[in-house]
């Protein structure tokens, strides 16, 4: 346990049973705000019986036993921190960047500092203040810890706006590549399927039954192939749901080399490979993923504004090995 950290542990009663969760920890709690357990839990920090609950509105049974971890408080604002940015392309109502992979875009627990928000803060100065959200100032959408690739951030309030409408319209226009495990068949077309918490497992997304999640369609095309073991692939978004990617390659049966999450299961398909080959796969310390094109309209001038940027280093060199497949 942390310095400062508390743990409550609470046992459901049956005049509870059926309640929201955030609903009977704020009523056991009141010196918690709703909104602040609402974030513990989201956050992984609330389990029963073992089990981590990350839905604020799960619905509690009698007899439960639920632990609450709650940290020191956290400061109201996230400071500057200077962390070098690769910045494409900067005007005073907006910032592109290339993200690199391992850096957390905005802080959340586990990750208090040393993130985007931190260095853009130190970038950007008071300027962001307010857009977006005191702990995600300027951010319009997100990318995993470890997804590289181009971002844009908004400077004021209208961008803020303008910039997350075309996202939700899906105007906006996204690429990424994706190392996969295998070919898929077709090599190209068109991944359907609602995206939600995965019923077994609450701390990842799956492909969720009619009238569950959320609308999601992924279009992807195979660019390279790697044998029979593994494949290039684009994949361009239609929507914009947590883990999009990694969950649609998944459930097609090619799921990202290097996905801690949702590409286990995969060493047979090295089987009978180069060593070197193998080494180089399974080590591959992240997901194969890179947000390689973002295009969207200036929200000042209505331009066009398109960029790309390559693979980084780590996925080509691995492109490099596997040619040897």
């Amino acid at each position: 346990m942390r310095d400062h950290e508390d743990i409550l542990i609470h046992r459901i009663e049956d005049s509870e049973a059926g309640q929201r969760l955030d609903r009977v920890l704020a009523a056991r709690h009141p010196v918690l705000s709703r909104s602040r357990l609402k974030a513990l839990i989201e956050g992984g920090q609330v389990g029963a019986d073992g089990v981590t609950i990350t839905e604020p509105s799960y619905r509690v049974k009698p007899g439960q036993r639920f632990a609450v971890i709650v940290p020191e408080a956290e400061p109201a604002t996230p400071e500057g921190q200077a962390i070098p940015l690769d910045i494409l392309y900067e005007d005073s109502t907006l910032l592109v960047i290339d993200k690199p992979a391992g850096l957390v875009v905005h802080p959340a627990p586990g990750n208090p500092d040393l993130t985007l928000v931190n260095a853009l803060i130190a970038h950007c100065g008071d300027s962001l203040s307010g857009i977006g959200g005191v702990k995600r100032p300027g951010i319009v959408h997100r990318l995993d810890k470890d997804t590289s690739g181009v971002m844009v951030v908004a400077k004021s309030d209208t961008a803020h706006r303008s910039l997350s409408r075309q996202f939700e319209s899906r105007t906006a226009e996204r690429a990424y590549l994706a190392l996969v495990w295998g070919i898929p068949m077709p090599p190209s077309g068109r991944i359907e399927g609602n995206i939600g918490r995965d019923p077994r497992n609450r701390q990842k997304m799956a492909v969720v039954g009619e009238g569950r999640g959320k609308p999601a369609a992924t279009r992807y095309r195979v660019l390279r192939r790697f044998g029979e073991t593994a494949s290039l692939v684009e994949c361009r978004l239609e929507s914009g749901r947590t883990h999009q990617v990694r969950v649609h390659m998944t459930s097609i049966g090619h799921p990202l080399v290097g996905d801690p999450i949702y590409g286990k299961g995969s060493r047979a398909r090295i089987k009978g490979l180069p060593a070197t080959v193998v080494d180089a796969m399974r080590g591959f310390p992240r997901q194969a993923l890179h947000a390689r094109l973002l295009g969207f309209d200036h929200p000042d001038t209505a331009e066009h504004l398109r960029f790309e940027t390559e693979m980084p280093n780590d996925m080509k060199e691995l492109c490099s090995i596997m040619e040897k497949i």
